[in-house]
């Protein structure tokens, strides 16, 4: 049986984790493939129910990057993120599921070392849980219900050359 990969959702600050990401890429600084990337303005931007609902779609892990404390290009949006991240771990130990499935990250543009030392640590401890519980009733559930929608989280196969 194959090792299990999870795949996990980042939600990066356009101004600092993005770019900390960015440079990761760009220093060829390799990091697991197990993380897509969503930019948004500000960590304090995020809303909490998209992290649910990556959640409640099967996503394994969730990393919320900001700014360093005190930081911020919007003055408090990363003191924002952090009251949003402990409602929702709040919220998820009420549900039962495992609150460590959220990462909240404070990644600054020039530190693309630590952007690849947290997906990869971020990755090699969801490997030692199971799977997202929710991942499994879902995927029966839209199969009962004959839906069939793309994982935008699972890539499309390659071309054959």
């Amino acid at each position: 049986m194959a090792e299990f990969q999870p795949r996990i959702v980042a939600f990066l600050c356009n101004w600092c984790s993005y770019r900390g990401a960015d440079l990761a890429g760009t220093s060829r600084l390799h990091y697991a493939p197990n993380v897509r990337t969503i930019r948004v303005m500000c960590s304090g931007s995020i809303d909490p129910v998209y992290v649910l609902k990556a959640l409640l779609d099967g996503v394994d892990g969730v990393l919320i990057g900001g700014c360093h404390l005190g930081n911020c290009h919007y003055q408090n949006g990363n003191y924002k993120a952090m009251r949003r991240v402990e409602i929702l771990k709040t919220i998820l130990r009420q549900v039962g599921i495992d609150e460590d499935r959220i990462w909240l990250r404070w990644i600054d543009a020039s530190e693309g070392g630590l952007f690849r030392d947290t997906v990869n640590e971020m990755v090699a401890e969801l490997r030692q849980k199971d799977p997202n519980p929710m991942r499994k009733p879902w995927e029966m559930w839209q199969e009962t219900a004959g839906i069939w929608r793309p994982n935008a989280l699972d890539l499309p196969p390659r071309e054959s050359e």
